[in-house]
């Protein structure tokens, strides 16, 4: 479906232009387990203000979260939006990670073995999953959102209704298996799409866009 070297050139023409992204932007891994919820249906910078209300409470660890009651956890993490049905989420990725062994338990198991349990846990989906292992536990999957189906029907590599697997797959097989690129990679297809064009003539959304027919 994708040719390794088309991919490979999307990429770097990405990294010219942006450079490093440095992702997740956390503290812990912990944290991007959580980030990785609470930004379902929301922006990040919605995220940030829930993410400060739980850090400010110290509540930003497995077993303080754990602890937490449900109408106390919707509380902190109101400014994400859907407080009470991602309280229950985070609540239910909580009690599936302390059922592991917390987070080196987890690490001793399989991807394939991980990605199966979290699609288990209520409320976690492909993408949340595949962000969960991408940066938190450093897993050679690839993330497919809704920026990267737009960069990709841009540049005409799919049609855009593609099934989630379907995409992750045929990235992944095409790449080969690679946390680092795959990290970097989604990163910097986020940052591009969010990115505005500048009107100049060194814009660099312009940049990654020229010769798109």
């Amino acid at each position: 479906m994708f040719q390794r070297c088309i991919l490979l050139g999307l990429y770097h023409r990405l990294y010219t232009a942006y450079g490093p992204q440095s992702w997740w932007p956390a503290r812990s891994d912990f944290e991007v387990i959580v980030g990785a919820v609470l930004t379902q249906n929301t922006a990040w910078t919605n995220v940030e203000y829930a993410i400060r209300n739980l850090r400010r409470e110290r509540r930003l660890s497995l077993r303080a979260m754990d602890g937490l009651a449900h109408g106390e956890l919707a509380r902190l993490i109101r400014p994400a939006g859907y407080f009470n049905v991602k309280a229950r989420r985070l609540k239910n990725v909580c009690k599936w990670l302390a059922a592991s062994g917390g987070l080196s338990g987890a690490r001793r198991r399989s991807t394939n073995e991980l990605r199966e349990d979290l699609l288990r846990v209520n409320g976690v989906g492909p993408e949340t999953a595949d962000s969960i292992l991408l940066y938190a536990f450093r897993r050679p999957v690839f993330v497919i959102d809704i920026y990267t189906r737009r960069l990709l029907s841009r540049f005409g590599l799919i049609a855009g209704d593609e099934p989630y697997e379907t995409l992750r797959i045929a990235i992944e097989s095409a790449l080969a298996p690679d946390h680092s690129l795959f990290n970097e990679y989604h990163a910097l297809i986020v940052r591009h799409e969010k990115e505005k064009c500048g009107g100049t003539r060194d814009c660099r959304h312009c940049q990654v866009e020229q010769n798109i027919e």
